[in-house]
């Protein structure tokens, strides 16, 4: 698989399925090389990632991200497995814990630690199960000290901080942070090494208008600037508490998203591949924030193949 440096990271739950095929060709058309699906409230993301793949020819496409308790483990697994099948390989992978106030606030399923969970998750994926205790008489296979392996097409895990990072170099092909900006990118990708990939994702909002750029940006970013986990890394990279109120301050908005004109956000998207990007994952962001649908004059106007 080879990443190219741009891709589209976008919901396509506001289409039909058909509008959503139509949405994936345009963008396969336009020469980004991936598209990175996040996780769905309304629909099967693994089914959705079937029928894009069906209906195009060389788009990547990427789960950014699948959550853990959406699936058992070897489930997961069987279901990249068959996807890879399918596209000859243009399938990827992208895991995550998700957070408290989805798994639990939502699903009323438990939250544990996230990096203990997302090791135990994969080394189930990697183990498979465990047939013996459909063989009458026979004993427990014990595997706890057989060493695990990466089994399947390839993965990245959703990872900000310093310990989820390491755990994407090791046990994956790398990390797709979310919301950060590019000092994060620098310091992700002297943990990762300079093999595995590092796919941020970046919001963009082409838009000159400063106060309404923000706003957008703001609108678009309203659930993570509620979490302590972003605020922790946020943390990491210089910003303080005051930086976290009212929706995010002009200085965090500002370093983490890419607004303004067409040159201004291709400044800040170098600044990411410079840092240590393999792709920039484009998040598009409508005005106001709005759910309803592509921005297709900014997508156009940033594509690889214009």
């Amino acid at each position: 698989m080879e990443l190219g440096s741009r891709g589209v990271w976008a919901s396509l739950d506001a289409y039909s399925l058909s509008e959503a095929i139509e949405a994936a060709r345009r963008i396969e058309d336009l020469g980004y090389s991936t598209l990175w699906m996040p996780m769905s409230m309304s629909r099967d993301l693994m089914v959705v990632a079937s029928l894009v793949l069906a209906n195009t020819e060389r788009l990547i496409v990427a789960t950014g991200i699948v959550p853990t308790f959406e699936r058992a483990p070897a489930v997961m697994a069987a279901s990249a497995r068959v996807l890879d099948e399918q596209s000859g390989g243009r399938f990827l992978l992208g895991l995550g814990v998700s957070h408290a106030p989805i798994v639990e606030g939502m699903h009323g399923l438990r939250y544990g630690p996230p990096l203990s969970s997302m090791r135990e998750y994969l080394d189930a994926m990697d183990r498979g199960p465990d047939f013996s205790a459909l063989m009458p008489g026979a004993a427990p296979a014990e595997r706890r000290n057989e060493p695990i392996v990466q089994t399947g097409p390839p993965r990245v895990l959703a990872a900000l901080g310093p310990k989820m990072l390491a755990l994407s170099r090791d046990r994956a092909q790398g990390a797709h942070p979310y919301f950060m900006p590019p000092e994060h990118t620098r310091t992700a990708r002297e943990i990762l090494g300079s093999d595995a990939w590092l796919c941020p994702e970046v919001k963009v909002v082409l838009d000159t208008d400063a106060s309404r750029a923000r706003a957008s940006a703001r609108a678009a970013g309203a659930a993570n600037l509620a979490l302590e986990n972003y605020h922790r890394n946020w943390r990491r990279c210089g910003f303080e508490d005051a930086d976290f109120v009212t929706g995010g301050s002009d200085r965090l908005i500002d370093a983490t998203v890419a607004w303004g004109s067409e040159d201004d956000v291709e400044r800040f998207l170098a600044r990411h591949l410079e840092a240590g990007a393999t792709q920039v994952c484009l998040q598009f962001v409508n005005e106001g924030g709005a759910h309803t649908g592509l921005p297709w004059k900014a997508v156009e106007a940033l594509a690889p193949g214009r």
